[in-house]
């Protein structure tokens, strides 16, 4: 697309979710919805360069698509009875009224119901996410299966067999209660976050195709924010993937090898989304109603505000910590927390209390990459040895490997293990310490 014509993209992008979700309540179907929101936009390529953008892109695409796809059924089936106002006269008259009748309250339903639908039980957190792309934010199936390091075929696959599950379930469209409206904004959030950290969490070999997702996953957020501007655990969702996704540009260094946040060039932070992010976590705490989102990214916002490492609150961290070990009870979030308490209390400490984690997290790469760690410290490289090559064989990614094979080579030289270990790779110094996932 010519520059000229960058306006069109972006009024398309801005407009799906509310098009999207109305064709989707009137059609009740997403294949019929997803092809008449197309239909709308290739219309909308022809016509707006000529005569303009319309007064509101979402309600001419919405009335455009609907008229289509009724065009289409018509065609298909005499038998099909039309829904009412099947046949419109005039788009341009037509088009202010049906923008009227987008209230927010019904826009926001819309919405949530759209987005519950790409999220449903039923499905797969990986289904999940590649239909909310596809629906919702409207990502290539090639663009998504870069991101995902998939074939295009398979991930075709993916989403059709996630919209099939859908219809097989006949899902009902009436407006939700505001029980199941809870649930579904909880079900929201988890989806978006699963989106962010697939992004997120991917090394820098994948950093160019998997980083959109983080930016696609906090666009879905201030999606949500427009809709519930006062439900403080979406503020949380929000600040905690901006803090994190601020972090991106110092989080591997320039052979691609993980930089730990303790070590990272804090010049090159974003700092305008680290002041989006805090100013939405101290929005969302005087709310005093707070929730797993808001807990750990009010301990990002820590980190963020830290000006150097040596400057970080690890007291109120743990005390965060142990907040969402009560609230929100995982073996995952006793790890980090340990983290913490080795800065403050020393690496016994922190050993202490993940011993009997060991069972629950045998197969979880960032539990022996930290307990390794501890032992480490504490002079038991033996031990640190063989929890560090079990890490190695659980790595994802070649950012955890390469992280976890500086500590091999630390023991293999025989040098004394210290809390403060510094090792000669690739000709330059890395220092190496107690880690977790978190605090990249």
């Amino acid at each position: 697309m010519s520059d000229n014509l960058a306006w069109i993209g972006s009024a398309l992008d801005a407009a799906r979710p509310q098009a999207m979700a109305a064709l989707l309540r009137y059609f009740r179907t997403l294949d019929t919805a997803e092809e008449a929101f197309q239909e709308a936009c290739l219309r909308a390529l022809k016509r707006w360069p000529e005569k303009g953008p319309p007064r509101d892109p979402a309600a001419w695409l919405i009335l455009v698509g609907r008229n289509s796809a009724l065009d289409t059924i018509r065609r298909t089936s005499k038998q099909v009875p039309l829904p009412p106002d099947a046949v419109l006269s005039n788009i341009e008259d037509t088009e202010a009224d049906v923008a009227e009748r987008l209230d927010g309250e019904h826009y926001r339903d819309d919405i949530l119901r759209l987005l519950f639908v790409c999220c449903h039980p039923q499905l797969p957190a990986t289904q999940q996410i590649a239909l909310a792309l596809r629906i919702v934010s409207g990502l290539s199936v090639s663009q998504i299966a870069r991101a995902f390091l998939v074939g295009e075929s398979a991930m075709e696959q993916r989403i059709t067999r996630a919209k099939a599950r859908i219809a097989a379930a006949g899902l009902p469209f009436e407006t939700p209660d505001a029980t199941e409206r809870a649930a579904r904004l909880s079900a929201v959030s988890a989806m978006i976050y699963l989106v962010f950290n697939e992004g997120y969490s991917a090394d820098s070999g994948r950093s160019l195709s998997a980083r959109p997702l983080c930016d696609e996953a906090i666009r879905l957020a201030r999606l949500l924010l427009r809709l519930f501007p006062s439900i403080p655990d979406i503020m949380g969702l929000a600040a905690l993937m901006l803090i994190q996704h601020a972090r991106t540009p110092a989080r591997f260094d320039v052979d691609g090898g993980a930089v730990l946040l303790e070590y990272q060039d804090r010049s090159l932070w974003n700092r305008p989304m680290i002041h989006e992010g805090l100013s939405l976590i101290d929005k969302a705490m005087r709310h005093r109603r707070p929730g797993p989102y808001q807990i750990q990214a009010a301990i990002a916002a820590l980190h963020a505000r830290a000006e150097r490492p040596e400057d970080t609150d690890w007291q109120q961290i743990e005390r965060l910590y142990g907040s969402l070990e009560r609230l929100q009870p995982s073996p995952v979030i006793s790890l980090n927390r340990s983290v913490a308490l080795s800065k403050t209390k020393g690496p016994a400490a922190a050993l202490e209390l993940i011993e009997p984690l060991s069972d629950r997290l045998s197969g979880y790469f960032h539990f022996h990459g930290v307990r390794g760690s501890y032992l480490l410290a504490l002079g038991r490289s033996d031990e640190a040895r063989i929890a560090f090559n079990r890490a190695i064989a659980l790595a994802n990614t070649v950012a955890e490997a390469t992280h976890i094979r500086a500590h091999l080579d630390r023991i293999a030289h025989n040098d004394p293990a210290t809390k403060k270990t510094e090792v000669a790779l690739s000709g330059k110094r890395t220092v190496i310490r107690p880690w977790a996932r978190q605090q990249k």
